[in-house]
């Protein structure tokens, strides 16, 4: 059973390891596309620190110029701000916010955790980098995929079960599509991923050409 205080550390670790890993790329990584469809690495690592720089009066003011829309909102702050902050103090940001208390609108804790994870993966899975996301944070956010968050990112599952390969968990019936569980979870969190990640006979739905 996870606590709030287990998921807070796991939030912490992963802020402070993908800072460290922000610290070692290359200007041509930081220009090179995510998995975040239109973001570069930069525009990720913009949004991640988002929660830690804007006050909850600006978020607001931001949305209302934004006409309401959440991914509107975000999309623009990314972009202005991954063009006006440097890359040493992007990686600073999450270092140094590591204890952040910022979630999401809804979701809670557990969102937060899966805002870090899903987005960490965006870097590293686009990147071809080996980073693998420790099972004790990815228990939390297996558990947590439901309908609704399959809705909210837009990710089409109808007739495909998930199934990963390092651990045991499964999710949903029909065509067996299996994977790593952090590849899976980004599968559910809407992402189309590299070639070689997944396989069965419904990998091509969610593969980048």
């Amino acid at each position: 059973m996870e606590t709030t205080g287990s998921i807070r550390d796991a939030i912490a670790a992963e802020r402070r390891e993908l800072a460290d890993l922000l610290d070692t790329l290359t200007p041509a990584q930081w220009d090179a596309s995510s998995l975040c469809a239109g973001w570069r690495v930069r525009e990720v690592a913009a949004h991640m620190s988002q929660g830690f720089r804007y006050p909850a009066p600006r978020t607001l003011l931001e949305l209302l110029k934004a006409r309401g829309s959440l991914h509107r909102m975000t999309g623009r702050l990314a972009r202005a701000d991954a063009a006006a902050i440097s890359t040493d103090q992007l990686a600073a940001y999450l270092r140094d916010n590591a204890h952040h208390p910022w979630k999401p609108p809804v979701g809670g804790i557990t969102a937060a955790l899966g805002h870090d994870v899903i987005h960490g993966l965006d870097i590293t899975v686009a990147l071809g980098l080996d980073r693998r996301v420790p099972e004790a944070h990815l228990r939390p956010l297996l558990a947590a995929i439901a309908p609704r968050t399959l809705k909210f990112f837009g990710a089409d599952l109808t007739g495909v079960q998930l199934r990963a390969t390092d651990l045991d968990w499964s999710y949903g019936t029909g065509t067996v599509l299996t994977g790593a569980a952090q590849d899976l979870l980004l599968v559910a969190y809407g992402r189309t991923l590299p070639p070689g990640h997944l396989h069965g006979e419904a990998g091509a739905r969610f593969v980048s050409a």
